[in-house]
């Protein structure tokens, strides 16, 4: 490896992970149920879904460009310190959505700040600590575990969501989902000593040498653009898939039980994916999921549209859902080790923010243009597609056993 310990970690790793696996839950819970303010938020304001769905775009875009601020931030000072900020700006986000009234005000909050929150509090920032506190052959198994307990919030927040919409309106969920994201403010106290961790590793690049490294390896590049389009499908399913579904008459709560299973079954995604990364290649890995996701979805669309085919759908869908979180985050601390992993895995996680933004604008702009999403689907399978060729070329090879191979 370019980066690991001289020693193996203490015993107090374990209750790290349990700390992040819980502010996942949270976090991640709390930025899935997007897809059911669509359509309660667009009626009771006036807009386009365009207009909502430009807050949503924002907000990934953002979350992207600030999780390598942030993963930065983490590397250096420890993840404790950035998940207590990204948690204000989480719970500013949600309150300033509340009231916004305008377009313009709810990409500020919705969007940039809810952006920058959870790019304080997710994936890449938790990731980093854990990367530099689990044993390396135990590594891509905590980061499935991880995706796994982000994925159970997905599937705890959207019925909870759908039922206090209906009892509270919109705007008393938005400010729930405030209230639940304030507990990360408590539980970042729980993530300690991944700083001194990653200081402590043998061997590894200095922050400027791992970015001019890491920028000239075509793999990186490839990673960049296969997690593109990850973000571009989960996005687009995950905002547009409850008002695909209304526009065909199925009720709003069919929505949420769609998304909801996605969460679920991909905890067993997640915990599989972790798993399978540990004994075999994650490159070849992740370019099946991406495949798999286009056939399932191929089949979803050509089916007859019912109950039962959305279930199905979803179940399908969500166990390939986010398995790539940790066969792609493995394979940049396997390639360019673990000290820099906030902000390398975060300028990869860029290039999957930017498949988000574009997942959640196009199809509202599709949609807007069109009067359908046929073009939004079609668009989707394609870029499955093209990320299992993106995967194929990587070298999974440690950068320092590269260098030595060549010598």
């Amino acid at each position: 490896m370019t980066s690991e310990r001289a020693a193996a970690p203490g015993p107090r790793w374990g209750t790290v992970l349990a700390f992040a696996c819980v502010i996942l839950v949270l976090s991640n819970g709390a930025r899935s149920s997007w897809g059911l303010f669509l359509p309660e938020m667009t009626m009771a304001r006036g807009w386009s879904r365009e207009t909502f769905s430009l807050a949503v775009a924002v907000q990934n875009i953002v979350w992207g460009a600030g999780a390598i601020v942030l993963g930065a931030m983490a590397d250096r000072f420890g993840a404790m310190r950035t998940l207590v900020l990204g948690a204000v700006l989480y719970v500013a986000g949600f309150v300033g959505m509340a009231w916004a009234t305008t377009g313009t005000a709810l990409s500020l909050t919705g969007g940039v700040l809810v952006g920058l929150g959870i790019g304080g509090t997710t994936f890449g920032v938790v990731f980093a600590a854990i990367g530099k506190l689990v044993p390396p052959e135990r590594r891509t198994w905590a980061f499935g575990i991880g995706t796994a307990s982000g994925s159970f919030g997905q599937f705890l927040f959207l019925p909870a969501t759908a039922e206090a919409i209906r009892l509270f309106g919109w705007q008393g969920a938005v400010l729930a989902h405030a209230a639940v994201v304030a507990l990360i403010l408590p539980l970042a106290l729980g993530v300690r000593g991944d700083r001194e961790a990653g200081a402590g590793t043998v061997g590894s690049l200095t922050l400027a040498q791992a970015v001019r490294k890491a920028a000239a390896d075509r793999s990186f590049h490839l990673l960049f653009w296969g997690y593109f389009v990850c973000g571009l499908q989960v996005v687009f399913i995950g905002l547009h898939l409850p008002a695909y579904l209304a526009d065909k008459g199925m009720p709003l709560s069919l929505g949420a039980q769609a998304i909801a299973l996605v969460g679920l079954f991909n905890v067993i995604g997640s915990l599989g994916a972790g798993w399978l990364g540990v004994r075999f290649s994650k490159k070849w890995l992740l370019a099946g999921i991406y495949v798999a996701r286009s056939l399932v979805t191929i089949a979803f669309l050509l089916a007859p549209l019912s109950v039962v085919s959305v279930w199905l759908y979803a179940a399908a869908m969500g166990l390939l859902w986010l398995s790539t979180v940790p066969l792609t985050n493995g394979l940049v601390g396997q390639i360019y080790g673990v000290r820099h992993l906030g902000l390398l895995g975060g300028a990869v996680f860029f290039g999957h923010q930017i498949g988000s933004f574009l997942g959640a604008w196009m199809g509202g702009r599709i949609f807007d243009t069109t009067g359908s999403y046929d073009w939004a689907w079609i668009l989707m399978v394609a870029f499955g597609a093209f990320a299992a060729v993106m995967h194929a070329p990587i070298d999974p090879r440690p950068l320092a056993q590269r260098g030595a191979a060549t010598a």
